[in-house]
C-alpha cells in the first residue's frame, strides 16, 4: 500500500546529570569536589534517502527516541554523549507539528539533512561550584530535559507538472507515452493507487518532471474516494494539465468534468487555481469529421476565453502530444524555475511545569537566601546563565514565578546574596 502520510512521536536524548563526589585518596585528607559533567543527549536528525518513495516505514513504528547522555562520574570523568537518532525519509517530505499544523521542516531541494530536536545539554558536576566560601559543594547541575514533538509527515511529490482528471480519461496512458514512467494501465476506475512520476525529455536537452495525481473525483476535497489523500501532491507543481475524455466515451460531459475538478482544487487550496493550466482533450482518435470539430469547439469556447489553452490529443496514437508538451514547457519557463519549498514556521519552546514546587528560605548561618526545588532545578537544567539571553530569561523566571516577591517578603535588601544551588547572585532591584 502507498503511504504518503504518517504520524510519529520523536524525542531527543536527555542530558546526563552532573555528579557529586569528593576526592578520597590516601594522604589527601581534605580532597575537593571532583564530580564530572554529564554527557550530552543525542539529537533527532532527519535525512533524505533517495531510495525511498513512500512513508511505509512509519506504518508500524511511531515512536522514535534518541539516546540519553550518561551521568557524570567521580575523578572529574564526564559521562558519554548519547548517540544521535537518524530518521530516513523520502525527498519531498514535509514535517509538521501535529497540534498547530505549522511546518517544522521541508526535506526537499537541497535540504537533505536537518536536526529537528537537539539533545539535552549535560549537567555540570560539583567540581565547577567550589568557591572560597563554599569549598565542598553538594550540588551538581541536572542534565537538560529531553525535547519532544508529535509530527505529521506528508510526502508531496516533487514534480513540475501535475496531471489531473477523472478516472479512466487516459492519464496513465498519456504518462507512459511521454515519459519513462511505467504506470499500471487498465480499464477500471481507480486503477492508479499512487502518484506516478515521470521525466519528460524534449529536444535540445529540455525537459520536466510530470506527476499523475490519482483519485480526483467530485467530493475529493472532503475526502470522498481517494482524492483527499493525493491532492497534496499538486501543491509543489507549477503547471496543471487537465486530461479530459473529449470524446465522452463513457457518456461524461468534458466541460463539466473540468469545472468539477477545478472546484475540488479550489476547496482544497484556492492558490491551486492560480497555477497555469492547459487542457489535453484526449481520445481524439475515436472522433471524426463534424463530431471531432464540435467536441474541440465546445472545450475551446468554454475555457480559452479564460486563458486556458485546449490541445486535442490522442494518448493512444500520439496525435497532438508533442505540441502539448512544448506548450507545457513554455508555460514552465514563464512561471520561473524557483522550486516550491515550504518555509519553517514552527519554533520549539521550552516549557517548565508550573506545578513543580520550589522553596525560598533564609540561611542565617551563611547569611544567604536559598531558592531551591524541582522547578528551579528544571530551569537551571536548560538555561545558560553565562549568556546574556540566558541570564535575561533567568531574571524573568524569578519575576514571573513570584520568587522575587517571596524574597522581598523575607526582608531581602540590596547587596544580599541569593543562592540557587551552585549559583550565587547579589540582589539588586
Amino acid at each position: 500500500m502507498f503511504a504518503d502520510t504518517a504520524k510519529i512521536y520523536i524525542r531527543s536524548g536527555k542530558g546526563g546529570d552532573g555528579h557529586v563526589s569528593f576526592r578520597r585518596e590516601k594522604f589527601v585528607p581534605d580532597g575537593g569536589p571532583d564530580g564530572g559533567d554529564g554527557g550530552r543527549g543525542g539529537d533527532v536528525v532527519f535525512v533524505v534517502d533517495k531510495g525511498l518513495n513512500t512513508l511505509n516505514e512509519f506504518r508500524y513504528t511511531h515512536k522514535f527516541c534518541a539516546q540519553n547522555g550518561e551521568d557524570g562520574k567521580n575523578k572529574r570523568c564526564s559521562g558519554m554523549n548519547g548517540e544521535d537518532l537518524i530518521i530516513k525519509v523520502p525527498e519531498g517530505t514535509v514535517l509538521r507539528e501535529e497540534e498547530s499544523g505549522k511546518v517544522v521542516a521541508d526535506m526537499s531541494h537541497g535540504n537533505e539533512r536537518q536536526v529537528i530536536l537537539t539533545g539535552g545539554r549535560g549537567g555540570k558536576g560539583n567540581m565547577h561550584y567550589a568557591t572560597s566560601t563554599m569549598q565542598a559543594p553538594k550540588y551538581a547541575q541536572p542534565g537538560q530535559a529531553a525535547k519532544e514533538l508529535n509530527l505529521i509527515l506528508e510526502l508531496k511529490c516533487i514534480a513540475d507538472v501535475g496531471l489531473v482528471g477523472f478516472p479512466n480519461v487516459g492519464k496513465s496512458t498519456f504518462l507512459s507515452r511521454v515519459s519513462n514512467a511505467k504506470p499500471k494501465i487498465a480499464d477500471y476506475h481507480f486503477t492508479t493507487l499512487n502518484p506516478n512520476l515521470g521525466v519528460v525529455s524534449l529536444d535540445g536537452g529540455k525537459g520536466f518532471v510530470i506527476a499523475d495525481i490519482p483519485g480526483l473525483i467530485e467530493g475529493a476535497a472532503e475526502g470522498v474516494g481517494l482524492g483527499h489523500q493525493f491532492l497534496k501532491h499538486i501543491e509543489r507543481t507549477k503547471v496543471i494539465i487537465h486530461i479530459v475524455d473529449a470524446a465522452s466515451v463513457e457518456g461524461r460531459d468534458p466541460v463539466d468534468d473540468i469545472n468539477k475538478i477545478n472546484l475540488e482544487l479550489e476547496k482544497y487550496d484556492p492558490k491551486l487555481l492560480e497555477k497555469p493550466q492547459i487542457i489535453a482533450a484526449n481520445k481524439m482518435d475515436v472522433l471524426y469529421g463534424e463530431d471531432r470539430d464540435a467536441a474541440i469547439a465546445t472545450l475551446k469556447d468554454a475555457f480559452e476565453g479564460k486563458g486556458i489553452k485546449v490541445v486535442p490529443i490522442s494518448a493512444v496514437s500520439g496525435e497532438g502530444v508533442k505540441e502539448l508538451l512544448y506548450d507545457v514547457y513554455e508555460l514552465l519557463q514563464n512561471v520561473g524555475t524557483e522550486p516550491i519549498v515550504y518555509e519553517p514556521e514552527y519554533i520549539y519552546e521550552e516549557k517548565i511545569d508550573k506545578n513543580l514546587p520550589f522553596t525560598v528560605s533564609y540561611d542565617q548561618e551563611e547569611n544567604v537566601y536559598l531558592v531551591e526545588g524541582p522547578r528551579i532545578e528544571r530551569m537551571l537544567g536548560y538555561t545558560n546563565l553565562d549568556s546574556e539571553k540566558g541570564f535575561t530569561f533567568f531574571q524573568n523566571f524569578l519575576k514571573e514565578n513570584g520568587i522575587l516577591d517571596e524574597l522581598e517578603g523575607l526582608g531581602i535588601k540590596e547587596g544580599d546574596t541569593v543562592r540557587l544551588y551552585g549559583w550565587d547572585f547579589d540582589y539588586y532591584k
